[in-house]
């Protein structure tokens, strides 16, 4: 009895009183609060100065230049990756930088956090499934069970009949989704680190845009403040584009990929948060049901950053205390 007690102690005490576990849980949280306030600060700099092509241009402006001496050393890896992995990549990591951008013209930050990086993992978990095979358990069933109400009680408290402004948004969030879950996928297939991944789809996405882009008509970047153009520069394509990944990549290394994954889960509900003080956007009563349903349910399917080996071990020595 006391072998067990001791064991269950030394396993939850390990799991949640642990340096390590403290630290990969700081990382894990710092990594999403950056995620969220990339959505927050793109959607204010749409409601004053940017347009969604401009903030696309400063981002693999900025993150393109940062990490081409890291590409040029490191290379593009279509050895591991192939063709078809480099171009998921490539528009996978681009393709949700305007079509989030191009949502929050439409929709609230909120709405953003919920159907972008709070659904994504489980796109990532049934393209996994198919493509490379890994199982679809009953976790990851549960975590849909959550997730699915969720985002249909966003777009119906939305306003919204089938082709209303807010949906349009909720669409092109949920195709930034997709698209971020191809780069996920195509990243695992070759099992490339992610700041190499993040790396190849900056310089990529730089020399295939910033070209077109000087062509757009009707980019503000001339006229803009210089202070909102820092901003986003620094926000898109420094924190979000590098220094997020490296602390992701962190707590994954410390936690585990699974409990890493589980703080996207915390995404949603940070975005809403942050939309309250800059954006003055206060998500309704059933935004905030909605959201939290989305959280618990991608939190299950990511595995949590809890160890449930230990609750086994806690109730056999429960009932040898009986």
């Amino acid at each position: 009895m006391r072998h067990t007690e001791a064991e269950a102690a030394s396993t939850m005490s390990s799991v949640r009183h642990s340096p390590q576990y403290l630290q990969g849980a700081l990382c894990g949280i710092a990594a999403v609060s950056i995620w969220s306030g990339w959505i927050v600060v793109a959607r204010l700099g749409l409601r004053t100065s940017l347009t969604p092509w401009d903030i696309a241009a400063l981002r693999f402006g900025v993150a393109g230049v940062l990490l081409l001496p890291y590409v040029w050393r490191r290379g593009l890896a279509i050895d591991r990756l192939g063709w078809s992995g480099l171009v998921a990549i490539v528009l996978g990591g681009a393709a949700p930088v305007f079509l989030a951008n191009a949502g929050l013209l439409f929709a609230p930050a909120a709405h953003a956090g919920a159907f972008f990086p709070g659904v994504m993992p489980l796109m990532v978990a049934l393209l996994a499934a198919g493509l490379l095979q890994e199982p679809f358990t009953r976790t990851k069933r549960i975590g849909f069970a959550f997730i699915l109400p969720g985002v249909l009680a966003i777009a119906w408290g939305s306003g919204g009949e089938v082709g209303s402004l807010q949906n349009l948004g909720h669409g092109l969030f949920l195709g930034a989704g997709l698209a971020w879950a191809l780069y996920t996928i195509a990243m695992r297939k070759a099992r490339l680190d992610g700041l190499h991944a993040a790396a190849i789809s900056a310089v990529g996405s730089m020399c295939l845009y910033l070209p077109v882009f000087a062509l757009l008509p009707g980019s503000k970047l001339a006229s803009a403040p210089w202070g909102d153009l820092a901003l986003q520069a620094v926000v898109q394509g420094v924190l979000t584009a590098i220094v997020s990944l490296l602390l992701f990549g962190r707590a994954v290394s410390i936690l585990g990929a699974s409990s890493g994954a589980a703080f996207a889960a915390l995404c949603p509900a940070m975005t809403a948060v942050l939309g309250i003080p800059i954006l003055g956007e206060w998500p309704s009563l059933l935004d905030w049901v909605a959201i939290s349903l989305i959280s618990a349910g991608v939190y299950i399917v990511s595995g949590g950053p809890i160890r449930l080996r230990a609750l086994p071990l806690m109730a056999d020595a429960a009932r040898d205390r009986r």
